[in-house]
């Protein structure tokens, strides 16, 4: 293979976290190192700096950090008293995570079917499982919308289903934390919203980390004692049942230096996507971001007719360019998830676009170059 070839077949990042560290180098080890001067890697002050920090970038009145997006989403639903018999409300088009929250304390998710121009929860289809639910006994409790691959969901719509049928509303944006829906962030919408650091989303750290956001007074306490273990005024005084769920002071500390460029990494992702949509509009379709949304883009992908999908991916594989599917099994497909009930009627959108999703390289570090190599790459292989 001669140097040319070679260079056309490099692999790309789906994600390239070493590019954002590369940027940030000296304000991350400078960030660390301040954590191994003071020694307090639990519950330090860059905690709680970076609480505040997180509040003032959305505007949410309140943050709650934790050690994980699911942890969020548990923390909320226990604060909340969500447990058997009750019925919560979410998408089966996303990350196992957003049902397993409410299964784990004994909840019953009810699954829900999505918009095939944005792939976010379908209201229509909520107001059917909420009957669903009540049909089989069970008490309608909370929704979980998701703003799934970095854009809100319809959060007007699921709000008036809410109200409608007296849900608790846990905003699931891990995926979609800093866009905004029809002029607010994310982070104001809802009862909750329950937010995800892992390394690969748009804010993320370098291990696991999460994060609830509300404006809600009462929520926060509750919150925090379930934090650590369901504490009252001390750790020895135990008022309900807890969990182990702190985000550690190292995690803040990147987080803090992060949270100063994401602005300017989501107009980057923006870019990438519109670069990505103008090109690819006649081959594939392309994502879709209503009037008055906008997106982080934590995911790019498009839609392909019914088995061309793999095709595609074996081709731009054996190019270096990596592809993945999200996702590629609903959850009402899953083992672990396939005994709980769906919305009536079903799901016939989620059934048939698990068969036709594909998404690309994104990242706010992705330039022109490397992006015209992909859009080429999936040019000649659809067309």
């Amino acid at each position: 293979m001669n140097q040319h070839a070679r260079i056309e077949n490099a692999p790309i990042s789906f994600i390239d976290v070493a590019a954002q560290r590369r940027r940030l180098g000296d304000a991350i080890d400078a960030a660390v190192g301040r954590v191994l001067g003071h020694c307090q890697f639990l519950m330090g002050p860059e905690v709680f700096e970076f609480e505040q920090k997180l509040a003032a970038f959305c505007g949410a009145k309140h943050v709650v950090s934790c050690a994980s997006g699911t942890d969020a989403l548990v923390m909320t639903l226990m604060a909340e008293a969500v447990g058997p018999g009750d019925a919560v409300f979410c998408p089966s088009f996303t990350f196992c995570a957003t049902a397993e929250a409410a299964a784990l304390l004994g909840a019953t998710p009810v699954f829900v079917d999505v918009y095939a121009d944005t792939f976010n929860i379908d209201a229509q289809s909520l107001k059917r499982a909420v009957a669903t639910a009540r049909k089989m006994g069970l008490r309608p409790k909370a929704v979980i919308p998701v703003d799934l691959f970095g854009l809100p969901a319809d959060h007007g719509a699921v709000a008036g289903v809410a109200g409608d049928e007296g849900l608790f509303v846990l905003d699931d944006a891990a995926q979609g934390f800093g866009a905004t829906f029809k002029g607010r962030k994310i982070g104001t919408l809802g009862h909750a919203t329950a937010t995800s650091f892992f390394p690969a989303k748009p804010l993320g750290c370098y291990g696991d980390g999460g994060a609830v956001l509300t404006d809600d007074e009462a929520l926060v306490e509750r919150l925090k004692s379930v934090r650590i273990h369901g504490q009252g005024k001390d750790k020895y005084d135990n008022i309900r049942i807890g969990l182990t769920a702190r985000l550690d002071t190292i995690q803040a500390a990147v987080l803090i230096e992060k949270l100063k460029i994401f602005a300017d990494e989501i107009v980057a992702r923006n870019k990438v996507a519109q670069r990505y949509s103008q090109a690819l509009a006649d081959v594939a379709t392309v994502p879709q971001v209503p009037k008055g949304y906008t997106s982080v883009w934590a995911q790019y992908t498009i839609r392909l007719p019914a088995g061309r999908r793999d095709a595609l991916a074996e081709t731009l594989k054996a190019q270096g360019i990596p592809t993945a599917i999200y996702y590629p099994i609903p959850l009402h497909g899953q083992v672990a998830y396939r005994h709980f009930p769906t919305a009536e009627g079903g799901l016939p959108v989620t059934d048939a676009i698990v068969g036709q999703v594909i998404s690309l390289p994104m990242h706010a570090y992705l330039d022109e170059p490397t992006q015209d190599r992909i859009i080429a790459a999936v040019r000649e292989a659809l067309l």
